[in-house]
């Protein structure tokens, strides 16, 4: 195990970097996770002994630690000091299988959790109404979770259906597909978009990770077996989380 006290050592306050003390304590503890310096459920120095041997206030320290824990990097518990958070599973996603979330956590013996963030029925957005074949007149029920893993924050999803379909967003229930599946509505086929963004600091927050944090950004439609679209939804993944796997093969 690395000595942490080689960690908070070797800070090097940069006199030409504009940035104030207590983000630049954050970027280096950030760093010294990243690179394994600093892993899942260590425990940092005390305040007072990080301080000390940064030569910054206690203050400077508290700020910088406070925000650590509110982007998720760390837990603090009173009286037991600063931990660094619990990584999350990685999953391995297959990209030929049409799933839904809590499926796929369920197949790799990990538990699927939701907090709900948004239940609502509205008219939809142009995209919207253009991914589900809707008029600018027809309503859509939107439902936005953070979705878990053993209760570590995994993704968030933001999935819009016609409000013919599914009439109330109160009906949404841990797995959406089943309870599509139930009403006759289970998806068969889906089209999807993968690329690659970078998390807002509102997202990065629900997320436990740091603002700007690499992430999959996924779009998929997902279609009843007569061709109607039946389920419009935007996920953001973790980068740290998924591995996207497919299988390729020749044209002969």
């Amino acid at each position: 195990m690395p000595d942490q006290r080689m960690v908070f050592n070797r800070v090097n306050w940069s006199e030409h970097d504009p940035a104030p003390l207590y983000l630049l304590l954050q970027r280096h503890i950030r760093e010294a996770v990243r690179s394994g310096e600093l892993r899942p459920r260590d425990v940092l120095p005390s305040e007072r002994d990080m301080a000390e041997r940064l030569g910054l206030s206690r203050v400077t320290v508290r700020k910088a630690l406070r925000g650590l824990a509110e982007s998720g990097l760390l837990v603090q518990k009173r009286g037991a000091g600063n931990f660094i958070a619990d990584a999350p599973p990685r999953v391995e996603q297959a990209l030929a299988r049409l799933t839904s979330f809590s499926e796929d956590m369920q197949r790799r013996g990990l538990k699927a959790g939701s907090h709900w963030l948004l239940r609502e029925v509205s008219l939809p957005s142009p995209v919207e109404a253009m991914r589900l074949n809707l008029s600018p007149e027809d309503r859509v029920v939107r439902l936005r979770r953070l979705r878990l893993a053993n209760d570590l924050p995994m993704a968030i999803e933001l999935a819009t259906l016609a409000e013919r379909d599914f009439p109330d967003p109160e009906d949404a229930t841990q797995s959406l597909y089943e309870v599509l599946e139930a009403r006759g509505l289970a998806p068969v086929r889906a089209l999807q978009r993968i690329s690659a963004v970078n998390l807002s600091s509102a997202d990065a927050a629900l997320l436990g990770v740091f603002e700007g944090a690499a992430a999959l950004g996924m779009e998929r439609v997902t279609f009843l077996p007569d061709g109607r679209p039946i389920e419009f939804t935007h996920s953001l993944y973790r980068g740290d989380a998924y591995d996207l796997i497919t299988e390729l093969k020749t044209s002969r």
